[in-house]
């Protein structure tokens, strides 16, 4: 990709994590920017998700590379360097790395870099500035903080899936690792406030990030919903909690999405249904009594959906200014002309072939993302990283 290379251009991370969490943040620096040094240790041949699969990519026998797609996911613009931090020299060279650091981010048990005296407590004493983000299941600090913490615990324990899932069925989690890339999410916003603290007053800090804490913090209106009220929500599938009708629906040959965001939208799809009554019905002429009469109102409206293709529910209710879309499968969402339009899906040179990635959805207008490593194979980088002066330089 031509052009800028990014407004993290100079910063400089030293990434010890591994699985999603840590790498998603990481990746999300890379794309703007910043030069990333990822650490992956010998002893289980990198990053733990090296070994998820398949698919992987071939290598030029056809044999089956350590880039798998889930690794590749969350790799790219990375070097991948091999280091042993239990070793004396493993951690030689891990403190004189983060000597050239902005930003550290790891992933392990709190304390589990104490005893290789890499924890931030030892780090800062040399490099003041540095930030240093700490992802763990639980936290620092709690009675579960030496738990450890996977994205599947993190969905139960912090109440994501008593809310997902068939009201007859059982929990459920979210189809991708969503707890995961969110504590990424949320470790890039704190390490970019903590960087812009450090730049304004040379003070580094630690950030503490629990995978357990960030999950609540997106409950959201259901998590607040619950302290105002004291009820505890309920599974509604694809229901709202506040919004009737907001809901999948079967139409003839497949589903589409209804959003009625207000009364005027709902008096227009009563139209589309042709039953314009039901808009003065006072069971569902306002959003409150169409929440209390949900049951009622989608035992009229589902027969009426059912009885028309997806195609036309899609392009009336668009005439009609009535929120609705399709429930595409991945074959359908990267052939889409909106896909290719915002470059959502790219395609990179990695080591042995081209890959095909999701692209980053940030668009700057001056400062764009930018592509310029693939994911790389294990310990790809480590001879030249190690014995550059300035392990950092492009």
């Amino acid at each position: 990709m031509a052009g800028s290379e990014g407004p993290l251009k100079g910063v400089k991370v030293l990434d010890l994590s591994r699985i999603l969490a840590g790498p998603t943040c990481t990746q999300l620096l890379g794309d703007l920017g910043a030069n990333v040094i990822k650490i992956e240790n010998p002893a289980t041949k990198g990053d733990d998700t090296r070994q998820w699969g398949p698919p992987y990519v071939a290598d030029a026998d056809g044999n089956p590379s350590d880039l798998s797609a889930y690794f590749m996911s969350a790799n790219r613009n990375k070097k991948s360097v091999a280091i042993d931090i239990a070793t004396a020299e493993g951690q030689a060279e891990i403190k004189r790395l983060a000597a050239y650091a902005d930003i550290l981010i790891e992933n392990f048990k709190p304390g589990g870099l104490a005893k290789y005296g890499l924890d931030y407590k030892a780090l800062s004493k040399d490099i003041p500035g540095l930030v240093y983000c700490s992802i763990s299941g639980y936290g620092q600090t709690g009675p579960n903080s030496s738990k450890p913490g996977y994205d599947l615990m993190a969905q139960g324990y912090g109440g994501i899936m008593s809310l997902t899932g068939d009201p007859e069925g059982a929990p459920m989690k979210v189809g991708v690792g969503i707890a995961d890339v969110m504590c990424g999410m949320y470790a890039t916003v704190g390490i970019l406030a903590a960087l812009r603290h450090r730049d304004l007053t040379g003070e580094g800090q630690q950030i503490d990030l629990a995978l357990v804490d960030a999950q609540i913090a997106w409950l959201i209106n259901e998590g607040v919903n619950y302290l105002t009220s004291g009820d505890v929500p309920q599974r509604r599938g694809n229901g709202h909690p506040n919004i009737v009708p907001y809901d999948v629906y079967e139409t003839s040959d497949g589903h589409v999405i209804l959003a009625v965001g207000n009364d005027s939208q709902f008096r227009r799809f009563c139209d589309f249904v042709e039953r314009p009554e039901l808009a003065d019905d006072p069971r569902f002429a306002t959003n409150p009594s169409r929440l209390e009469n949900r049951d009622a109102l989608n035992a009229i409206l589902r027969p009426a959906v059912r009885s028309v293709d997806t195609e036309t529910v899609i392009s009336e209710l668009e005439n009609r200014k009535v929120p609705v879309g399709p429930v595409q499968t991945m074959d359908q969402v990267f052939d889409t002309e909106q896909v290719a339009a915002r470059q959502m899906q790219i395609a990179m040179q990695a080591d042995p072939a081209e890959v095909k990635l999701i692209g980053n959805p940030l668009k700057f207008s001056r400062t764009p993302v930018t592509y310029r490593a693939a994911p790389p194979v294990f310990g790809a980088d480590t001879q030249d990283v190690l014995s550059a002066e300035n392990p950092f330089n492009d």
